[in-house]
């Protein structure tokens, strides 16, 4: 790993990533209830990734600060993230969940507004107005109209937005940790809290109805692109920079939608198609207006 290019590692983890829609999308329509998947998943990351930490010699013990923090932002970041994910993913197909999640970066510097870590620009907020507008494009035009689609769409929205305010509030903890570790308590954490929420579908879940690819959608979901993604992800951020590494995470929206179309056989509208490149206008016009630190205090 230490030897590939950075910009290959990101590419490849970008690829993963964006796979990851058709294949969770593929697991809860052939089997598995999505509150099913979704703690499984979980669980079986978690466990591959504090297996990883402990054979690189990490402790898992984290600060009673940083645990506090870590289980709050995974009630967000992975709990109500995932029962969102799962059921948007349920709902609409894979390339319009892949087309909404364009908007990340946008939920991003509205956070770190929120959050006082940054200050928006007027362009900015013009940046985050056609985002959504690209938003509305997408949903219009999804296979049944928006009455078909709104509730699948907003989920994608509730999707990206807490993923966003993980991204956020996760940067302090990895200062303070290794992201290994941090990722491996946080997988766990996430884990418990799904597993717990949905003990009685877990329960009632027919395991022999899923076939061989719908378990292998679900190992791929848990070791592929949670797992091997964060390790190439992190390995190539502590080379490029979390900025430059950010430039390719904007082509997981279009490689999503691809492999959703090719493998799924999904088909996608003009106007999805237009809405998918509206929010990639709005991501540019907010990264070339530089976001500002606020004023001390």
């Amino acid at each position: 790993m230490r030897r590939a290019p950075a910009e290959g590692l990101l590419l490849v983890t970008v690829l993963l990533w964006s796979f990851n829609f058709t294949a969770l999308r593929f697991g809860v329509t052939h089997g598995f209830e999505p509150l099913a998947y979704a703690p499984v998943r979980w669980g079986l990351a978690g466990i591959a990734l504090a297996a990883l930490a402990r054979w690189q010699k990490h402790s898992l013990r984290v600060g009673r600060r940083d645990l506090a923090i870590l289980a709050a932002v995974s009630v967000v970041g992975i709990f109500v993230n995932q029962i969102s994910f799962v059921y948007a993913l349920r709902l609409v197909s894979a390339s319009t969940v892949a087309l909404v999640f364009g908007t990340l970066p946008i939920f991003i510097s509205l956070i770190s507004q929120l959050s006082g870590l940054e200050r928006l620009r007027p362009q900015h907020w013009v940046a985050t107005g056609i985002s959504f507008c690209g938003v509305g494009l997408v949903a219009l035009a999804a296979p049944g109209g928006l009455s078909a689609s709104a509730g699948g769409i907003l989920l994608a929205l509730a999707t990206t937005s807490t993923f966003a305010i993980y991204s956020v509030a996760i940067v302090p903890v990895m200062k303070r940790n290794s992201p290994l570790v941090v990722n491996a308590v946080s997988a766990l954490i996430g884990a418990a809290l799904l597993a717990a929420a949905s003990a009685p579908v877990l329960a009632d879940e027919s395991w022999g109805e899923p076939g061989a690819l719908a378990w292998g959608a679900l190992l791929y979901s848990a070791l592929i692109s949670v797992v091997l993604g964060n390790l190439f992800w992190f390995a190539a951020v502590d080379r490029v920079g979390p900025g430059r590494a950010s430039l390719f995470a904007n082509l997981q929206p279009f490689f999503g939608a691809l492999f959703a179309v090719l493998v799924l056989s999904e088909t996608l509208q003009a106007g999805q198609i237009a809405g998918g490149c509206v929010i990639a206008l709005g991501i540019l016009l907010g990264r070339r207006a530089r976001l500002t630190a606020p004023p001390s205090e």
